[in-house]
C-alpha cells in the first residue's frame, strides 16, 4: 500500500516580493521615459507647485500618466500596511495571499471613496472645488506613495531595522497628510469659503469619518 504524505502549503515566500518591487520600479522607469517633463515637473512636487498649476485639470486624473503611477502607490502603501500589521502581529510580511487582501481592500476603499465623493459634491454643488482639491490631494498621495516605495524595501529586506521604524513612518505620512490637506484649502481659500458650510459637510463626512472608523475598528480589535 503506497503511503501519502500531505505537505502544508507554504505561503511565506519573498520572492513574489522581489518581482513586485522589480515590476513596481520598471513602472516608474517606463513612465519617467514616455513623459519625461511631466515626469520631472512631478518629482519636484515637494519643492514647487508647478505640477498642479499646470496639471490642474480633471481629465488628468485617468490619464496614462496617472494610472501607471496609481497603481505603484497602490502596491507601495498595501506593502507598507502589511509591514505595520507584521509588528502587530497580524500576519507576516511575506505572506502574498495577504498582500492581495491589502491590495485588494485599499483599492476598493480608494475607489469607492472617489465615486461617494463624486456624489457628495454634486449634491452639495461644489463639484468644481472637489475636483480641484481632489487632484491636488491625489497627486501629493502618488508623490508619497512613490517615495514610500524605497523605505519598503528597507523595511523588508533589513530585518536588523529598529521595530519602531514603521510606526514612526506611518506616523510622519499622517503628519504630512494634514500638512497637505491644510496646504490644498489655502491653495482653494477663497473658492471654499464661497461655500464654506458644504465643504465643512464634505470634509468630515469623506476625509475624517471614514479613517476614524478604520482606527476605532482596528484598535477595537487590538483591545
Amino acid at each position: 500500500m503506497t503511503e501519502h504524505i500531505l505537505h502544508p502549503r507554504i505561503t511565506d515566500t519573498s520572492d513574489w516580493v522581489t518581482i513586485i518591487f522589480i515590476m513596481a520600479f520598471g513602472i516608474i522607469a517606463l513612465t519617467k521615459s514616455v513623459y519625461e517633463n511631466r515626469f520631472e515637473d512631478f518629482s519636484k512636487l515637494i519643492f514647487s507647485d508647478k505640477y498642479t498649476r499646470i496639471y490642474r485639470d480633471s481629465s488628468h486624473l485617468m490619464d496614462m500618466f496617472s494610472i501607471p503611477l496609481f497603481f505603484v502607490q497602490i502596491i507601495s502603501f498595501s506593502f507598507f500596511i502589511q509591514i505595520v500589521l507584521s509588528q502587530f502581529g497580524y500576519g507576516t510580511k511575506t505572506d502574498w495571499i495577504l498582500f492581495i487582501q491589502i491590495f485588494t481592500f485599499v483599492t476598493y476603499f480608494i475607489f469607492s471613496k472617489f465615486l461617494i465623493e463624486k456624489i457628495i459634491a454634486t449634491s452639495f454643488k461644489i463639484e468644481e472645488i472637489a475636483e480641484q482639491f481632489n487632484l491636488q490631494k491625489i497627486s501629493y498621495r502618488t508623490y508619497v506613495g512613490l517615495l514610500l516605495l524605497p523605505i519598503d524595501i528597507i523595511l523588508f529586506y533589513y530585518d536588523s531595522a529598529l521595530k519602531n521604524i514603521p510606526l514612526l513612518i506611518l506616523y510622519s505620512i499622517i503628519v504630512l497628510n494634514i500638512f497637505l490637506y491644510l496646504f490644498s484649502i489655502k491653495n482653494y481659500r477663497k473658492e471654499i469659503f464661497s461655500k464654506l458650510f458644504y465643504f465643512i459637510l464634505y470634509l468630515c463626512t469623506l476625509e475624517i469619518a471614514p479613517y476614524y472608523f478604520m482606527y476605532y475598528w482596528f484598535t477595537k480589535d487590538s483591545v
